[in-house]
């Protein structure tokens, strides 16, 4: 392997290290579901305010590997042609270098698609007195991209009596809307912090 396929796929897996980096904060819920440890979803949270700075990195790192990739092939095109083109290994070639970028590419837009990882848990339709029905904010501390809306939602969804949930990390709250003849407030904050953030009272 000459010097310049050697720096592009050192660039390469640098990039998807970078964008497994970027995401690992809305990757944790996902993990934390899967393995059904769901108290680490928050474990990479301190990671969010890097984000920013781990994705130009990932572009950074990927525009260089592939301006390597292509370098190389024109200088290879542009010597004297004597010696017999070596076929490139498949950790040399455009195939992997395209691999690597699109799941790069994947692990940066978590973010936007996680959600499809959680169940939404089907209700019966149940009609309840509009006297009985409670709209509660609950202040949630730790929530910190869309990915980690999903496993609250998920989760005080799965509790009976509940109406509808919207969870959002930019105002920091989940609303509930519940009937208080089937659920309470204290088994909405148990579900709210059994995924790992924490319900603040106001």
């Amino acid at each position: 392997m000459d010097a310049s396929q050697n720096r592009s796929n050192k660039a390469a897996l640098s990039g998807v290290v970078a964008a497994t980096a970027a995401s690992l904060c809305c990757i944790a819920p996902v993990l934390a579901l899967v393995v059904g440890t769901s108290g680490m979803a928050t474990t990479f949270s301190w990671m969010e305010p890097f984000r920013p700075y781990l994705i130009a990195l990932t572009v950074l790192v990927l525009g260089l590997a592939w301006y390597q990739k292509l370098r190389s092939k024109k200088e290879a095109e542009s010597d004297c042609g004597c010696a017999e083109d070596e076929k490139p290994t498949f950790l040399q070639s455009k195939k992997f270098l395209l691999i690597v970028t699109l799941f790069a590419g994947l692990m940066l837009a978590f973010p936007t698609y996680s959600e499809v990882f959680y169940s939404q848990p089907t209700k019966e339709i149940v009609y309840v007195s509009q006297s009985n029905i409670v709209k509660e904010v609950f202040v949630v501390e730790g929530m910190t991209c869309a990915g980690c809306e999903a496993p609250v939602e998920n989760e005080v969804n799965k509790l009976d009596g509940i109406i509808s949930v919207k969870a959002n990390y930019e105002n920091a709250n989940t609303v509930v809307e519940y009937d208080k003849t089937k659920v309470d407030k204290a088994a909405i904050i148990s579900a709210i912090s059994s995924t790992g953030y924490k319900v603040v009272d106001k």
